[in-house]
């Protein structure tokens, strides 16, 4: 096969004012160097910082201004570094095409699915508005949109995300691209999404003869889809190679602790194995030293006082009808389960299963003309759903929650301490502003942060740095129970193994009790200790963690473990 891209020596740095300059890729004399052959699927892999995506939006240099970068970028023997922004724009989209993380911060929310559509068409194939319009028709039924036609007349906001990413590939695909460049296109999306999205771009790739350059975080995700891959960290490549050689036999470490660190549908130890500590026993191992097996998590307690009952919870929403009409929209129905101290609860269903707005009925913070809600929510004796504002005020510093999304969770106006302090003001807790801070630092400590990120932004961090602060702001209440709701989806998976085992160690230490909401059924695996899984608003199994993975019994459930990445599979 003939190469269609080559990238040879990539250096790129960014300029940060009074001369100083952050290496993003390459170090030194050492670049970035591999090629992407036709009709084949590369995967760049890589935790967040490895420079995995800085190198793949290199190529149509979709970079900011202080970008600067050096080496060599041959498309079909022509350099891309040395083309001007008209040469770049004719081949965006054209004949290389990009889909993102975030449909919904990708698509223009104030034009219609078909206006977004037509403009490549219009500008690339010079197509006319009413066959730009009948090949954006023919583009969603290419991608497994229903009702295409009826579809184009749609705004991002009432799609799903499934839905919204499948909009976004069928743009990248308007025009033909000979290479399709994938950025984390599934990394927020639910198994089964996941799953429905790695199988149509294999089958574009297929159909349409194109390239893929695929890059993630998880290993075991692009086992299944890639050709190739390219193992990258700290700006480097540590490793690359045909898919079945770094899966069967991986050379370097940091590749090993890759596959490593990501939670297993099989065994359940009490600690994952962090990239560092990963290559740590690695290099002990090396030297002749014995490494101990994990250990196994510890039992709990069958008989823990209950700290929640949820007795026939159900939650709905009105939905406009007509002009002045309305209907009910049953979105949660018939919950039951008890939440043990020390215990985890763990909910699973794909998106729109109902299990977010379940969580967040736990809490009632849902605006209360926004549709009915019914049930029990018992905790310390009272029933949460039937108190009245001041007295749920005082209870709700019991029962905290963590979202999905540390960037916008917390207010990038204030600093990390006074994130931290503020709750503690708002209920009293501390007796003076100094017992506070202390109290902050000390919580900070204990998420594995350094006091010195109490001066600082959120913008000056990660995003598994802002989750481990968004826990940080729960302890400051003294909770009993956290609701977490895809608290660690959007992560990589070392970072994901990081706050895994910083929930399991605060649980051990105050005897927290969670309700764990999650897409990702290895991860509900290791933390929970049984599992709700939630189709349509209602609980359709409910069992122990080990029973539900071992023996499931609806056949949802069974999808849903059919759909979970496992890696490189030898064809049979």
């Amino acid at each position: 096969m003939s190469t269609l891209l080559s990238i040879q020596d990539l250096k790129v740095g960014f300029r940060l004012g009074r001369g100083q300059r952050a290496e993003a890729v390459g170090r030194g004399d050492a670049g970035v160097s591999f090629d992407i052959a036709e009709n084949t699927t590369v995967a760049l892999v890589g935790e967040s910082g490895s420079g995995k995506s800085v190198t793949a939006m290199s190529v149509l240099n979709l970079l900011p201004d202080n970008a600067e970068r050096s080496g060599t970028i041959l498309w079909k023997g022509r350099d891309l570094l040395q083309c001007g922004l008209a040469e770049l724009q004719a081949l965006r989209g054209k004949e290389i095409a990009c889909v993102f993380q975030d449909p919904m911060s990708s698509l223009n929310p104030v034009f219609n699915v078909g206006q977004q559509l037509c403009e490549p068409l219009s500008r690339h194939l010079g197509l006319g508005r009413a066959a730009a319009l009948r090949r954006a028709e023919e583009l969603l039924g290419e991608v497994g949109i229903p009702e295409p036609k009826r579809r184009l007349a749609s705004y991002p906001h009432e799609m799903s995300g499934g839905q919204q990413q499948r909009v976004m590939i069928a743009m990248a695909l308007a025009c033909e691209p000979r290479l399709l460049i994938a950025d984390e296109p599934t990394t927020a999306l639910d198994v089964t999404i996941q799953r429905q999205i790695l199988e149509l771009l294999a089958r574009l790739k297929s159909e349409r003869r194109m390239s893929v350059l695929f890059i993630s975080h998880d290993l075991g995700l692009v086992g299944e889809i890639a050709d190739r891959v390219v193992v990258m960290r700290g700006g480097l490549v540590r490793e690359q190679g045909e898919v079945a050689r770094i899966f069967e036999a991986p050379e370097d470490d940091y590749t090993k602790a890759l596959l490593a660190c990501r939670p297993s549908l099989e065994g359940n130890p009490a600690r994952l194995l962090v990239i560092n500590e990963h290559m740590a026993a690695a290099a002990a191992a090396a030297e002749g030293g014995a490494s101990a097996p994990p250990p196994q998590a510890r039992a709990k307690d069958p008989e823990a006082p209950v700290v929640l009952e949820v007795r026939d919870l159900a939650k709905s929403f009105w939905l406009r009808q007509g002009l002045f009409g309305r209907r009910e929209f049953k979105a949660v129905q018939g919950v039951n389960f008890k939440l043990r101290r020390g215990h985890t609860l763990g909910v699973v269903g794909e998106s729109g299963s109902g299990k977010t707005t379940m969580g967040l009925a736990l809490l009632r913070l849902h605006e209360k003309n926004r549709g009915p809600e019914a049930g029990e929510v018992i905790f310390d004796g009272h029933n949460l759903l039937k108190l009245a504002d001041r007295e749920r005020q005082a209870m709700r510093r019991r029962i905290q929650i963590v979202f999905q999304n540390p960037y916008a969770s917390l207010n990038p106006r204030f600093t990390i301490g006074q994130t931290l302090v503020e709750p503690m003001v708002i209920h009293g807790i501390g007796r003076s502003l100094a017992e506070r801070e202390h109290r902050a630092r000390g919580l900070l400590e204990k998420v594995g942060l350094d006091g010195r990120a109490f001066g600082k932004y959120p913008h000056e961090f990660s995003g598994g740095q802002r989750q481990r602060v968004a826990i940080a702001r729960c302890l400051t209440l003294n909770p009993e129970v956290l609701v977490l709701d895809e608290a660690v989806s959007a992560l990589d998976v070392s970072v994901q193994a990081q706050v895994l085992n910083l929930l399991r160690d605060l649980q051990d230490e105050f005897g927290l009790s969670y309700v764990f909401i999650s897409h990702d059924l290895a991860v509900v695996r290791f933390i929970s200790d049984e599992v709700l899984v939630m189709k349509d608003g209602v609980v359709v199994e409910q069992a122990s963690a080990a029973r539900i993975l071992a023996a499931p019994r609806e056949e949802y459930t069974k999808r849903l473990l059919a759909a979970i990445p496992r890696g490189y599979r030898k064809a049979a």
